[in-house]
């Protein structure tokens, strides 16, 4: 992975800004110290050329504002992702998107349909239910992982290259050590410390997508880990018949975070579904 280029700040966040063509947000996941270059840096440059490419770190992450939530979190980040697409002049976009992502623009899909051209989802969980779904009440891998991380004697990059190896990728053997350090570095974040020390849930109330998922009316793309470590692809399974226009595609020998471990494989589907969304936009179907 190449080093980030230099972006911008809008709205409280700090995004990239790449190549020119049709609108597409790509939003990264929640993992210690993810950002959207660390998660979406090895397809960046495929999508971008033919596609302008917006890569903000979410609220919370990365150069982004620190910013306490407070009341439904995938609301807050849905409307504040919408004031940035306004501050852009962003009238539509496909939203390209990983873990903590998915379910963001998964809400946005329901709540502001006019600025959704289509959604492509890996890894998220926006419901507590269905195959091997953990039940909120036995906590959840991703915050277990990451008590862990920031708990003890606190980060270190070994303990940052085991939770990649074992939760995100599929063949750790292949993790890079750049990857390591770009997410370790960042996790050091003085802002993302105290969010992981506080008690008080800054990241906002977990909301429960049931409702929304059946009002996207987006063509709808789940890209799924076949080894997925947080949800097999039973699950997206589900999601996908729970959205109207919802579509599954589960890749062999990746895990939570394909777009990563195989980034020509995963640029190849997902620019394929996009391309089809565009034709059928451009007839108006």
């Amino acid at each position: 992975m190449s080093n980030a280029p230099e972006g911008k700040h809008a709205e409280g966040y700090y995004y990239l800004d790449l190549g020119s063509g049709l609108d597409t947000v790509f939003l990264h996941g929640g993992g210690p110290g993810c950002t959207g270059w660390s998660d979406f840096g090895p397809v960046a440059g495929l999508f971008a050329t033919d596609r302008r490419v917006l890569i903000p770190d979410i609220l919370q992450y990365g150069r982004s504002d620190k910013v306490r939530i407070t009341g439904p979190m995938w609301d807050f980040h849905a409307a504040r992702t919408v004031a940035l697409l306004d501050s852009l002049g962003v009238e539509r976009a496909d939203f390209v998107c990983n873990s903590w992502g998915g379910t963001i623009a998964l809400n946005l899909g329901a709540k502001y349909p006019d600025r959704v051209r289509s959604i492509v989802v890996t890894g998220s969980m926006p419901v507590f239910y269905g195959p091997l779904a953990p039940l909120p009440e036995n906590g959840h891998r991703g915050r277990n992982a990451r008590d862990a991380y920031y708990g003890g004697e606190g980060p270190t990059r070994e303990k940052m290259r085991h939770l990649i190896a074992s939760l995100e990728w599929y063949d750790g053997a292949q993790l890079p050590e750049e990857t390591v350090d770009m997410r370790y570095q960042q996790s050091l974040d003085p802002g993302e410390r105290e969010l992981a020390a506080m008690s008080d849930s800054p990241r906002g109330d977990w909301q429960d997508l049931t409702a929304e998922l059946g009002r996207i009316e987006a063509p709808t793309l789940f890209v799924w880990g076949r080894e997925d470590a947080f949800l097999t692809p039973d699950y997206p399974m589900m999601l996908a018949r729970m959205v109207p226009h919802g579509n599954l595609h589960v890749m062999n020998h990746v895990s939570h975070h394909p777009q990563e471990e195989q980034p020509e494989r995963y640029h190849a589907i997902v620019a394929a579904f996009l391309a089809d969304v565009a034709r059928r936009d451009a007839k108006g179907h």
